[in-house]
């Protein structure tokens, strides 16, 4: 390098390195927004229709934010600059409605042809179909059914709480309740949309739209069909049961104002549990309930919109590994208030529902929102704990040894580890017809896996842990024949191949294993001609490109960085170039702008954009480029 070009490099280090710190709150943490697609704040909109509990200002400013990102093709994307997502155009347009947009008016008649033009409103998932049934528009006999009961089944029984996702539990209890009692929405200005059916609506009766892939597929539908004639004659002091059962699951996770399992849906769904069910208005489950779902919206002037959940321990953990990259006096001094935060929230007095697989595993991991104890996830916990490593091994040695034991723990057979359950790989589950999001499991998956064994790998004596060496074994099988690795948390095949090959580097994998030359040469077909990197989320989809897109994006360039270097590649001049991407597109503030979506909550059904991806991945790239070509770069450089 130049003197100019480590000039350069030094100067972009510093003051996007000083902009991140900036945004640390007092406390120590970080926290920065996250979005997801218009379907959470048209649900926002129609729940407090529903309650009859509207908010006409506040409704106003969603609508503002739901005109904003309307596709050019007249529908809602999943992600930005995405395909028509029928089930979010729906409730995009049903929620403008409410809030009073004219179905006259060019946007919304615009939608209304587009959603007509791929089957109309019957055509949206089980999720929609169930709220168009809450408000009148469809009969209950468009939806599948789930009764309550479902409360009340043995472990063994094929279908069972315990073998589906934390995010699926928290969100099905609740509403088990509601499709079992049938309640109709409050719809005070008695809003309706017949005008988005292709056939009469009250005609909708076809609740499984995807073809038929497995004898599984033919059992559930069956049996959905004779549950429907026969439900109605299930005894009453059975079905009471199973709703104070489903009540008191509620009652214990209830998550103070960080709500049920810490994501909107449950915490809507408890909200309309609880007012089903006649609670008060004025009793603490309620106002504690609301007061969560209010905590989500984010407000921006004459616009708002609502979060799916909030994000503030995978922030600050992430943050917190880019400001050690960078280095020095002050990069120290805030990257060890972010570890007294963290410390405070790892989750040692609450044995969560992970235990239902691991009984008498001792707790110790850290959750992704401010509080969510029943709900530990293993990639926050092994992120956090390699942050703890890096900053004090000594003074946090008793939370990263507790974290340690329980992410052993928590190691799924073959291997991997999923999120936030061990063995939840009942895949038959997702042939139930409620299941056609397709998202009803929490299996491993080579990402989450990569940052357990790269944890793993630096504590203690370096690349000796068994655990570990049985995730290597993992990855090396979960590499795709063209040298990636899948992304599932992140968008998508650069996501997974970036924490795949920190971990392999991080477990001592020679830079010249098979594993990772091959990885590398996708890497690098992969870069764009401006030098970065970009993918968005239809790589999700089989028939689609891998690590393609029509963009380059900071994050996605940081993770193919970041994965490049850990493989020795960092005198590369493919890295020299995505290095000089980063340091051209710093925006004003000295960090980076980013519309596209480079996260996924579901595959296909959810995506994510962090607004902190943005701002701490481009530093941290940034901060290790120039730490490796100066030979500034620490002990345990690669740790992720």
């Amino acid at each position: 390098m130049s003197f100019n070009e480590i000039n350069s490099l030094e100067i972009a280090v510093n003051e996007s390195a000083a902009a991140l710190m900036a945004k640390q709150r007092p406390d120590g943490h970080w926290v920065f927004q996250l979005e997801a697609d218009a379907t959470i704040p048209a649900e926002y909109v129609l729940y407090l229709h529903y309650l009859d509990e509207r908010d006409p200002e506040m409704e106003q400013r969603i609508g503002v934010y739901l005109r904003d990102i309307q596709g050019e093709h007249g529908g809602w994307p999943l992600f930005h600059g995405g395909e028509l997502n029928i089930s979010a155009s729906v409730k995009a347009y049903y929620a403008l409605k409410a809030i009073g947009d004219d179905i006259d008016a060019p946007h919304m008649k615009k939608a209304r042809d587009a959603i007509l033009a791929v089957g109309g409103a019957a055509t949206s998932n089980v999720f929609t179909r169930t709220m168009l049934a809450l408000f009148g528009q469809i009969p209950w006999k468009g939806v599948p059914i789930m009764p309550v009961e479902i409360m009340l089944l043995p472990k063994w029984f094929p279908f069972h709480l315990d073998k589906v996702s934390y995010w699926s539990r928290t969100v099905i209890v609740p509403l088990i309740v509601l499709m079992s009692l049938r309640p109709k929405a409050r719809n005070p200005l008695n809003i309706n949309i017949p005008e988005l059916f292709v056939i009469p609506p009250e005609q909708v009766a076809d609740w499984y739209l995807e073809e038929v892939r497995s004898n599984w597929a033919y059992v559930f539908r069956a049996l959905d069909r004779v549950l429907h004639k026969v439900v109605r004659f299930f005894p009453q002091g059975l079905r009471q049961r199973a709703i104070d059962k489903a009540v008191a699951f509620v009652d214990e996770r209830l998550n103070g104002e960080d709500g049920l399992g810490a994501i909107f849906p449950a915490m809507v769904n408890s909200v309309l549990m609880y007012d089903l069910l006649g609670v008060s208005k004025d009793d603490p489950r309620v106002v504690i309930a609301k007061q969560s779902i209010r905590n989500l919206i984010v407000e921006e002037g004459e616009r708002a919109w609502v979060q799916p959940c909030l994000s503030p321990i995978w922030d600050t953990a992430l943050a917190t590994h880019a400001i050690l990259e960078v280095g020095g006096a002050e990069a120290e001094a805030s990257a060890r208030a972010a570890a007294e935060w963290m410390v405070e929230r790892q989750i040692t007095d609450v044995v969560g529902d992970w235990a239902a697989q691991r009984p008498g595993l001792e707790p110790g991991g850290w959750a992704f929102q401010y509080a969510n104890p029943h709900y530990p996830d293993v990639d926050d916990t092994a992120v956090v704990m390699a942050a703890l490593d890096r900053i004090d091994p000594q003074r946090y040695e008793e939370s990263i040894r507790k974290g340690a034991v329980w992410l052993r723990g928590m190691q799924c057979k073959g291997g991997g580890w999923g999120a936030f359950d061990a063995e939840n790989t009942a895949y038959y589950l997702n042939h139930i017809p409620f299941a056609d999001h397709g998202a009803l499991l929490d299996p491993p998956t080579a990402d989450v896996s990569a940052r357990c064994v790269s944890v793993l790998s630096v504590l203690g004596q370096r690349h000796s842990d068994v655990v570990a060496h049985e995730g290597v074994d993992y990855l090396l099988r979960e590499q795709e024949a063209d040298g990636s690795w899948f992304g599932r948390w992140g968008t998508n095949f650069i996501y997974g191949t970036w924490s795949s090959l920190a971990a392999l580097n991080a477990a001592g994998l020679a830079h010249d294993h098979p594993a990772m030359r091959k990885a590398v040469s996708w890497l690098l077909a992969k870069q764009r001609e401006d030098g970065g990197w970009g993918e968005d989320g239809r790589s999700y989809w089989t028939d689609q490109p891998r690590g393609e897109a029509t963009v380059s994006t900071p994050s996605q360039t940081a993770w193919a960085l970041l994965g490049l270097m850990a493989a020795g590649e960092t005198a590369n001049p493919a890295v020299a170039r995505g290095i000089d991407y980063l340091i051209r597109t710093r925006n004003g503030e000295g960090l980076w702008d980013e519309q596209h979506y480079t996260a996924v909550g579901f595959p296909r059904v959810f995506y994510l954009r962090y607004h902190g991806y943005r701002q701490f991945f481009p530093v941290w790239a940034l901060a290790r480029y120039r730490n490796l070509t100066t030979g500034n770069a620490g002990p345990v450089m690669h740790a992720l």
